[in-house]
């Protein structure tokens, strides 16, 4: 298995009340609310965290990005991971991801992920995502081309990575006369690509297409089964058979030396009034044109009064103990829970969430070492029974997509030539 620290790196310092008052904490809150002694010391305890998390053990650190609210202060996941990089030798730098939509000019992201694999000597996974719908109002992109330009970004990133330059581009959002990157990766023919995902259809097509990892986000084990049973059917329409190795959840964790005190720091998760990425309006996580076809009508229905969606209604901590979406325990209790997920799902790739709201520096690093000592040990002999290696283990080809990029356009002087 593979068994990754991540935290949303939450800035849990402002003032709730506001939020509260404006109705949201997402893309118009304020940002004169934003404390910027708190930030800088909330950047460094994370950059302790993570070196501590290579010291205890663990087999990868996981960094997002999300924009214009407090519950994720990582602007840029690039940043964080070159620090990482610099500052640790052994674990797994996994980015999911790098919002593609977003990106006016991919050569130059592309180039950013090739220096960290570099100065990271191989370590980095630089996962993709579309980006929520705060993201494409926050960079003025159009939601409606979300898609189209997370697909074009992704092939023309691949392409840079494994077609010697200078050659053309010429799509539908994203044309340059020139690429030929200096800086390109260690990890060849590119380095590995996972994708995470709340439950989008379309994105667990594509991913089981491409045969990237994808990577759940919290979901319940029923749901998670759906997601499974899509990405391998859709494997086995693509030529191959999707084992655990392409299957990854990221699972919302808090271990104390006391349920108590778990309980206690559980409850924290809760600090953005039970939502997932912060108070919203529905408005701004799916704009018009962001989703596919098959949630345009619930989502008009919804909208109009003809039908109810309880994720609207605030989720209890008692419900999502009680669905494990959230678990929470002593180390003991907490293996006993994990196991259910592992043999209800068989992820061999598991994200473990431990910090959120205001849980302190303290309290995370002891959840650091507890995990390290207690839990991953568990987790990963219930991996040897299970079958679950690890995708590094197998060394599960990324070769699916190199095939896939769009074929080189000539140069003008090679038209000039024939």
């Amino acid at each position: 298995m593979h068994l990754m620290y991540f935290t949303e790196q939450p800035m849990s310092t402002y003032p709730a009340a506001e939020g509260d008052r404006y109705g949201y904490t997402a893309l118009l809150f304020p940002n004169k609310f934003f404390d910027p002694i708190s930030g800088s010391r909330l950047y460094n305890e994370r950059l302790e965290e993570y070196q501590y998390v290579e010291e205890c053990g663990w087999d990868g650190i996981m960094l997002n990005e999300h924009h214009n609210a407090p519950f994720c202060m990582q602007a840029k996941c690039n940043i964080f991971a070159t620090a990482i990089a610099a500052t640790t030798k052994r674990v797994k730098i996994v980015l999911l991801g790098n919002p593609l939509p977003v990106a006016d000019n991919p050569i130059r992201l592309a180039e950013e992920l090739a220096m960290i694999d570099l100065l990271s000597k191989g370590r980095l996974v630089p996962g993709i995502v579309r980006g929520g719908g705060v993201e494409a109002f926050a960079s003025n992109t159009n939601p409606a081309f979300n898609r189209e330009r997370f697909e074009e970004a992704h092939d023309l990133i691949i392409k840079t990575w494994t077609h010697p330059g200078p050659w053309r581009w010429e799509g539908n959002h994203y044309q340059f006369r020139v690429v030929n990157p200096w800086v390109i990766p260690m990890q060849k023919p590119h380095p590995r690509i996972w994708v995470p995902g709340v439950s989008s259809r379309e994105t667990i097509v594509w991913c089981a297409q491409h045969g990237y990892p994808y990577i759940a986000l919290n979901l319940p084990i029923a749901a998670g089964k759906e997601v499974w049973r899509l990405y391998d059917e859709t494997a086995e329409k693509s030529g191959y058979q999707a084992g655990p190795e392409y299957r990854g959840y990221l699972l919302r964790v808090r271990v104390d030396e006391t349920e108590e005190k778990a309980l206690r720091n559980a409850r924290e998760f809760m600090w953005m009034q039970g939502e997932f990425t912060g108070l919203t309006h529905p408005v701004w996580a799916a704009p018009s044109g962001y989703l596919g076809e098959w949630a345009r009508r619930p989502m008009a229905e919804l909208r109009a009064g003809y039908r109810t969606k309880a994720k609207h209604e605030r989720v209890t901590l008692e419900d999502q103990l009680k669905n494990l979406t959230l678990i929470a325990g002593t180390p003991k209790q907490v293996i006993e829970k994990l196991r259910i997920y592992l043999e209800e799902t068989r992820p061999s790739i598991v994200a473990l969430w431990g910090n959120d709201g205001r849980i302190s520096h303290e309290d995370s690093m002891s959840y650091i070492r507890l995990m390290g000592q207690e839990v991953l040990p568990a987790l990963r002999e219930m991996g040897k029974e299970l079958g679950l290696n690890s995708p590094f283990e197998l060394n599960t080809p990324v070769s699916r997509a190199y095939a896939n990029v769009k074929p080189e356009i000539p140069t003008q002087e090679a038209r000039w030539a024939s």
